[in-house]
Parts: C-alpha cells; structure tokens; sequence
C-alpha cells in the first residue's frame, strides 16, 4: 500500500462521505414531511405517501438508481452522475427513515399535544414545536442505523457512474493486482466513517437526553 493508493482511497471515502452526508439530510427533510402525509387525516395526503414508502422500500437501490439515471433523461431531465446518486440515496432513505418517524410520532404522548393546542398553538406550531422534536428524539437511534446503511448502500452508485470508495478500490486492485491490502483499507475506510457517524449520532442522543432532564 503505497502513500499514493492511500491517498486516491481516502479522496474516494471523502466523495462517499459527503454523498452520504446529503442524502441522509435531504431524506430526513423529506422523511419528516412523508410521515406526516402517513399520518394525517386527509385521505389524498396518505395514499401518495404510501405509495412513495411502498415502492422505494420494495424496489431494489440499484434498481431505483437506474431507473433515476436512464428514464430522467427521456422526459427531458437531465442530471450529472452525482445528482442521480444523491436523488436516489435520498429517496430511498426517506422512505425508511419516514416509517421510523412514523413509529416515533405515535409515541408522542397524546397529553402534550392536547397541552399545546389548549396553549393557543396551531397545528404547524403543534408539529415542529413539539411533535417532530420528540419523535425525533425516540427514532434517532434507528436513524442512525439507517444512515449506516445509506452509507454502506452507496458503493453501488457506481452504476451511474460516480467514482466513490468502492469504484476506486476496484479500480486500483485490477491495476496493480493486489486486491487484498486495497480492500482491506477500504473497509476500514468504512468503518471510520460508520464510526464517525455512529459517535455523532450517540452524542445528539446525549445532548438530547441532558436537554430534557
């Protein structure tokens, strides 16, 4: 393992970690606002979200991302490698991480809700003020897992022709033949970034926990 190979390797975790990083993000926004769909009352807000939560939760990753990258194109949308990865990661993540929001929100004590209302507050107020804060407090673990995942699902955004950690790692290992030692420091490559990303989520869950004592 040469100081070069290290270096394109750690340059390729980085493309992984910052695409990570924006799916995850974007598919949290977008999670939020599809549980709240799944939720409501309004009968034309659920069944779309169902349908977005049951079709990117039933079809393969590797399938939506090919389906993002070559039907997009023929109805006029045209978007680079990168942005296909980054819709799709973030469309298939929001679908997971909506039904764990989901769980969380129907664990929000009804009493705090019925508090708020009574308290003059409106039902946008009574949802990012005080349900969406403590469902997020409850699913965070598994929101964390789920962003594990995200991380791991992106070695398969080679597809669409992004060069992320596992692209780079095959390349380097078919030039020099040495798939052992590249590998090898590809997967520890991924498992600082879980790690980092593990550390970050056990720190909220305790700032969290200290803010509510």
């Amino acid at each position: 393992m040469t100081p070069d190979i290290l270096a394109l390797l750690v340059e390729a975790a980085g493309v992984t970690a910052a695409l990570g990083a924006v799916s995850i993000g974007a598919g949290l926004l977008l999670g939020f606002a599809v549980s709240a769909a799944l939720l409501s009352r309004r009968r034309p807000l659920r069944g779309p979200a169902r349908l977005f939560v049951s079709f990117f939760r039933g079809v393969p990753l590797l399938v939506q991302l090919l389906l993002i990258y070559n039907v997009l194109p023929a109805v006029g949308v045209v978007l680079p490698g990168i942005a296909a990865a980054a819709l799709g990661l973030t469309l298939c993540t929001a679908a997971y991480q909506a039904e764990n929001l989901r769980g969380g929100f129907l664990a929000v004590p009804p009493g705090l809700v019925e508090a708020a209302e009574v308290a003059g507050m409106s039902a946008l107020q009574r949802f990012w003020r005080v349900r969406a804060p403590i469902a997020f407090k409850l699913t965070l673990p598994a929101l964390v897992g789920e962003a594990i995942m995200v991380l791991k699902a992106s070695s398969l955004v080679s597809v669409v022709g992004v060069v992320e950690l596992t692209r780079t790692a095959q390349d380097i290992a078919a030039s020099t033949y040495r798939p052992l030692p590249v590998y090898a420091a590809a997967g520890a490559l991924y498992v600082a970034v879980d790690w980092t990303l593990a550390g970050a989520g056990a720190a909220l869950e305790r700032r969290l926990r200290w803010g509510a004592a």
